[in-house]
């Protein structure tokens, strides 16, 4: 049975279009244009272009520019949207024209389209409500695209947030567990001074609460959009009083501290607030990756590596070898860190591309950076809580290291001068006894005194005092 069609017309013809589909004629012709990569508009992205929509239509009626009919079917519509309903109708690959004119006329067409429903009437009698004449009154792909993706990152950084504090939670909590732990820091990938596996994941636990705070500080940025600057940002065809009022109305709706921007003009030649972000979060991803594989290393092993800590055995990790056990969590992680990486230079490359008086490479940015943000929020929970939180330590292995370790000579500096502790640390390295013994036989220290100058306590006294 054939399909039931519709006839849609736009100012390079006509076109058959499902009679079912909420879309319009120039969705169709993105679709058919760019077949590209199968991937479609981040929910986030949606979600802050239908609160767009439903804002611009409450201010035009406000303003007495949209009657009460339509302007009540308009917001109907983006509700229904908000709902997570008709997500099967934004059909347009991310790959597409530039500034996002393509997905901005799907939203148009499925907003008029539903709207037109509403009123009873057929979808494609745009005579009675049009995609462009009223559902995307006072606005433009310019401004409307750029304010949608600070939205949209916005939201998703509240929920990065979240996740970021969990982890770095569960580093202290870590921290605490392991703050007697006494090992050998390695400094060069050599022996180092010793120090404590609590204070380790201390470090990891701090590193984490700084990224998230340079991240929140970078979406500050975000929070100026530019909506009601309609083309090139010089708010052609927006009536007085829009902007303000508009603005309003999506602070309301997104609860997000939104404002307009300096200069609208700046807010859509440049993409900085994006790429600021983006370079923030590669930052956060490289931190991510570093300490992913410092667990990887201090859980190396179990009988031929460090071995320090255990992680935790989430799935067998051999095909060939019985009992092989990985450290799969941290290798996803890192994973997921690179694509991060690389992610913030193709948005370092899109916001480069702004040419004149408008970036049109938008739509790359916005998936990259929501995309970048949607792997770390999923793959961030389930490293916390299925190898963070449930990481165990090896006290003896790590006591062994830290008594072997011939830079322990080091804290001895203090008690016997540096030229008789390197003298110690020769010997230790010849006899192949540690420097604890050398120094006991030797009567440098009595064992009185060397236990306390080993003891946990003592060794980070100093540097937890200050801290």
């Amino acid at each position: 049975m054939a399909e039931k069609t519709r006839i849609e017309k736009d100012s390079l013809g006509e076109r058959s279009i499902p009679e079912a589909a909420y879309y319009g004629i120039q969705t169709l012709r993105a679709s058919e244009n760019f077949p590209i990569s199968g991937l479609r508009a981040h929910p986030q992205l949606l979600k802050a272009y239908a609160w767009i929509k439903k804002a611009c239509a409450q201010t035009h009626l406000d303003l007495g520019l949209l009657d009460r009919e339509r302007a009540r079917a308009i917001l109907k519509a983006c509700d229904e949207i908000l709902e997570g309903k008709h997500a099967d109708q934004f059909i347009v690959d991310v790959f597409q024209a530039g500034a996002g004119t393509s997905t901005h006329m799907n939203v148009n067409e499925v907003v008029a389209n539903r709207a037109l429903e509403i009123l009873g009437k057929k979808r494609g009698e745009f005579q009675f409500l049009h995609p462009n004449d009223h559902v995307n009154m006072s606005q433009s792909t310019n401004d409307t695209f750029p304010a949608a993706t600070h939205i949209a990152v916005l939201l998703q950084n509240q929920k990065l947030q979240l996740i970021l504090r969990d982890l770095a939670e569960a580093f202290s909590q870590k921290a605490a567990e392991f703050k007697n732990i006494l090992k050998s820091a390695r400094t060069h990938l050599q022996d180092a001074v010793p120090i404590t596996l609590g204070q380790e994941f201390k470090a990891y636990a701090v590193c984490i609460q700084q990224c998230g705070r340079e991240l929140e500080k970078a979406s500050g940025l975000l929070e100026e959009v530019a909506l009601g600057g309609t083309a090139a940002g010089t708010g052609a065809n927006a009536p007085a009083g829009f902007r303000t009022k508009v603005l309003g109305y999506l602070r309301d709706y997104s609860g997000l501290p939104l404002r307009r921007p300096t200069d609208p003009r700046m807010a859509l030649q440049s993409h900085w607030p994006l790429a600021s972000y983006s370079g923030t979060l590669k930052n956060l991803a490289l931190e991510l990756t570093r300490i992913a594989n410092d667990l990887r290393l201090l859980s190396s092993g179990p009988t031929t590596g460090l071995a320090e800590i255990l992680l935790p055995a989430v799935q067998p990790g051999s095909s060939i070898m019985p009992g092989k056990v990985n450290p799969s969590l941290a290798e996803c992680l890192n994973m997921v860190c690179f694509q991060v990486i690389g992610n913030d230079l193709a948005v370092s490359l899109a916001a480069q591309a702004g040419q004149m008086d408008l970036n049109v490479m938008t739509p790359l940015t916005a998936y990259d950076l929501l995309f970048s943000t949607q792997i770390l929020i999923c793959a961030l929970p389930v490293f916390t809580e299925k190898c963070v939180r449930d990481v165990r330590a090896d006290p003896q292995r790590c006591r062994d290291y830290f008594e072997k370790s011939l830079s322990l000579a080091a804290l001895f500096n203090t008690r016997i001068g540096y030229a008789k502790s390197a003298e110690l640390f020769k010997e230790a390295w010849k006899s192949q006894k540690t420097i604890p013994e050398l120094a006991l036989e030797k009567k440098l220290l009595t064992e009185k005194e060397l236990r306390e100058l080993l003891d946990p306590k003592n060794i980070t006294q100093a540097l937890d005092s200050e801290t």
